[in-house]
């Protein structure tokens, strides 16, 4: 196994460990899936994910296509949405962030064509209609751009469009005040997550329930971040976050867009610490 695809497995481990509340984690199960659904997904789809010879839509397909073959379910088209982009970035080699902008800016409408395979064949719930650069029709421009078109109604477009500012600033930058912190796994992935259901309406909720649930849900998190960051011991929280949880997968709500970019967010960390260490090693 590469160090990319290790780093992929490593930070999905990482999520499914962390308590989510509304999405699926080891401390519940939940919307039909598994924890172990999650971890068997990751295994599946990092040999693409991290095929150097593969561009971005095509690993984003493959990775689709093996996590079908593996679990027969979609558990991860966003995470491989974004973290298609990122490892290619980071076998770039040097700044992981100006290699992402530079890895977006060089997608091309073969890309776009791969992608919108992969969603058709996951077949996202709330997956609707576009004018411009519809996933049913044949690609009419590079992957960018469709991903600029879409980018006001679904947050991981809008990381293609923003050059992932979500990921490297929220979601690295919460990384990196709980690690000054001293917390301890699983709590600074737990942190990630909580600052994305409260920075935004998640877009998995609005394209599914509608923009009030969503907005509902993000009022709610707002609250709970300020309890489990206000917290002397985060891990005193546990019971309310796991009681938040409950009342939104009985509600049948999935805050599917905060678990994805959390995902993003924890791989492109360890893929930053990864490139400082090759750095220091010569």
């Amino acid at each position: 196994m590469n160090e990319i695809a290790g780093a992929f497995i490593a930070a999905c481990r990482d999520e499914i460990e962390a308590p989510k509340p509304g999405n699926v984690h080891v401390f519940a199960d939940g919307h039909g899936m598994t924890a172990d659904d999650f971890l068997r997904s990751a295994e599946a789809a990092a040999p693409a994910l991290s095929n150097s010879a593969l561009a971005v839509g095509a690993r984003v397909l493959a990775a689709v296509e093996a996590t079908f073959a593996a679990v027969g379910m979609n558990t991860n088209l966003g995470i491989v949405l974004l973290c298609a982009p990122l490892a290619a970035a980071a076998q770039r080699g040097g700044d992981l962030r100006k290699g992402v902008k530079q890895t977006v800016a060089g997608l091309t409408r073969l890309d776009a064509e791969a992608v919108f395979k992969a969603i058709l064949r996951a077949a996202p719930a709330g997956l609707g209609t576009a004018f411009r650069h519809d996933v049913r029709g044949p690609a009419d421009g590079t992957l960018l751009e469709a991903m600029r078109e879409a980018a006001g109604r679904d947050r991981v477009a809008f990381q293609y469009a923003s050059d992932f500012t979500d990921i490297f600033e929220t979601g690295m930058g919460t990384l990196a005040r709980a690690r000054v912190s001293g917390w301890p796994a699983p709590w600074p992935v737990a942190a990630v997550y909580l600052a994305f259901l409260a920075g935004f309406p998640d877009s998995h909720i609005a394209r599914k329930k509608g923009p009030d649930a969503a907005a509902r849900v993000q009022t709610d998190a707002l609250e709970a971040r300020k309890q489990f960051m206000n917290a002397a011991n985060p891990a005193e929280t546990l019971q309310d976050l796991l009681s938040f949880d409950r009342r939104l997968k009985a509600g049948g709500i999935n805050p599917g867009t905060s678990a994805d970019l959390t995902v993003a967010s924890v791989f492109a960390d360890r893929l930053t610490r990864t490139l400082i260490n090759r750095r220091n090693n010569g």
